[in-house]
């Protein structure tokens, strides 16, 4: 069962990777945009991911290790 469950993602993460790829290099591509947006939802996924460590505190402009 874990040998055809790593297949599965293997094979879904390979298609991620050449979709990923095409956009990125095609010739209509914003790949500014692209890789923007791309940093912008990973930084809000990890700022809700450290909110309950830092009580919710986190907000833009203010770090808390000052």
């Amino acid at each position: 069962m874990n040998n055809m469950v790593e297949a599965i993602v293997t094979i879904a993460l390979a298609i991620v990777g050449v979709a990923m790829l095409a956009v990125l290099v095609s010739g209509n591509a914003q790949t500014a945009n692209v890789i923007g947006a791309s940093g912008g939802a990973f930084s809000q996924s990890l700022a809700a991911a450290e909110a309950p460590v830092l009580s919710g505190a986190e907000m833009p402009g203010w770090n808390a290790y000052y």
